[in-house]
């Protein structure tokens, strides 16, 4: 028998940390997890699960617009926010359950509480300690507020979903995915919403060609996008509103603020300081190609490591783990190329493989499809809202390299495109493929003449 209390002792109950600790406990393993939160991690409570709910809701204004052209007549349609608000709770309530009974399912003892690291095999919890042969750290990111005057009246994307009444005005601050996700939200619940970025334009990272065809569908839709756009400080009025003062000189008057200026690691009070582990220069904790730490007993996996922040990858590094600590001859590393990951903003944004600046900074001579059409179902609605789909193709091998999209269920549309990518697939192989017509897919694979070439 070990000397240690467990073999494993996992720091975080998320994606990552749930899946390492139940399939390192089917695999024989004595596993403890600690949370001090809520199972399921940033995910299932305040993330993925809740922000599509939000994003299905705010989706049925311009469906119930679109079924006038249909024959429907839905003049009295009416939105209750604390129904929805009740009805997430419970949704988020029950995959709670479903959490809690997989790990007691599969022996994981659970421990409730925040954890701290007293060494490399000890962990205390409120007033009790553990010792473990090893321990996985798996705390996740939290989000991000820089400090200015004023910021004591915004909001995170925590609060965001305990809302205790929509505003009639907002402002959403940032550029990445979660703040044109809650920008299409709140503008969808019929909010008037207003984004505030400090660069020349959002999505930084994502294709251009993306960026710019968003960019022109969000301001179509009304929303009022500002970049360059520095927040310098915010003053709460008489009536509880609040004046926002920008670097500019420009000024907005506004009922709430969200922002959405990105994440960090987790880690503060984790005790790092006790245990060997080093952290990189941009606050991550390093690890090396198998999730170990630079202290011998500790790994780390999901979002406090420097890797792709999307809840496969911590499951698939959590199933990793466990493989390769307890089940080695079923190991097999994490393939974090051509991963395709999605936007749930209104339209959605899908993308998949290299965006043309990266195909280019890598040396490839590309051919370039674009498409840009009204999908079917917006020609009887009276909808001039236009999809936008991409494909890149290496001219010398004839490989698709990078598959891009805005349109509805873009995300549905690119999972299975992510197979074929996987698999190497050629621009011949997508000729050769039929269409399912009518439908907005079949436009991947009749793109037949590249829109530019190098």
């Amino acid at each position: 028998m070990s000397d240690y209390d467990f073999d494993l002792f996992v720091i975080g109950a998320g994606s990552g940390g749930v899946r390492a600790s139940r399939m390192a406990a089917s695999f024989g393993a004595r596993v403890a997890v600690a949370e001090e939160l809520y199972l399921g991690g940033t995910c299932v409570n305040v993330g993925c699960v809740p922000k599509k709910l939000f994003a299905y809701a705010a989706h049925f204004a311009e469906d119930f617009a679109d079924a006038r052209g249909y024959g429907w007549d839905l003049a009295d349609a009416s939105f209750t926010w604390q129904r929805l608000l009740d009805n997430k709770n419970a949704e988020i309530t029950r995959l709670n359950g479903i959490y809690h009974n997989l790990l007691t399912a599969a022996g994981v003892t659970m421990v409730h509480g925040r954890a701290r690291l007293l060494d490399s095999h000890t962990v205390a919890v409120g007033d009790k300690t553990f010792t473990a042969e090893r321990i996985l750290i798996a705390t996740g990111g939290w989000p991000f507020i820089p400090e200015f005057p004023g910021r004591e009246h915004v909001i995170s994307s925590n609060e965001v979903f305990y809302l205790d009444q929509l505003p009639k005005r907002c402002l959403v601050v940032g550029g990445g995915y979660i703040a044109i996700e809650f920008a299409s939200i709140f503008h969808g619940l019929g909010c008037d919403t207003s984004l505030a970025y400090r660069g020349e334009q959002f999505l930084r990272g994502f294709d251009q060609g993306l960026r710019d065809h968003m960019v022109v569908t969000m301001q179509n839709k009304g929303l009022d996008l500002r970049f360059n756009a520095d927040v310098a400080r915010i003053d709460k009025q008489a009536d509880g509103s609040l004046h926002v003062e920008f670097k500019d000189g420009e000024s907005l008057d506004t009922d709430l603020v969200l922002y959405a200026t990105g994440r960090r690691p987790k880690l503060d009070g984790l005790g790092l300081e006790n245990t060997e582990v080093a952290l990189d220069d941009k606050g991550f904790i390093k690890v090396d190609g198998d999730y170990q730490t630079t202290d011998s007993a500790i790994f780390a996996i999901g979002d406090v490591t420097n890797t792709l922040q999307l809840t496969p990858v911590a499951l698939a590094e959590g199933m990793a783990l466990a493989r390769r600590l307890y089940r080695p001859e079923e190991y097999r590393p994490v393939d974090y190329a051509d991963i395709a990951t999605a936007v749930f903003c209104i339209p959605n944004i899908a993308t998949l493989g290299l965006t043309e600046e990266q195909a280019r900074a890598n040396g490839h001579k590309l051919d370039i499809y674009e498409s840009r059409f009204r999908p079917m179902r917006n020609t009887l609605a009276g909808n001039d809202e236009q999809s936008f789909m991409k494909l890149l193709v290496d001219q010398s091998t004839d490989r698709v390299l990078g598959i891009h999209m805005v349109g509805p269920d873009a995300g549905e549309l690119i999972q299975g495109l992510a197979v074929a990518l996987k698999a190497g697939a050629t621009k011949a192989v997508f000729d050769a493929t039929l269409g399912i017509h009518p439908t907005a897919a079949e436009e991947f694979v009749t793109m037949r003449t590249p829109t530019r070439c190098d």
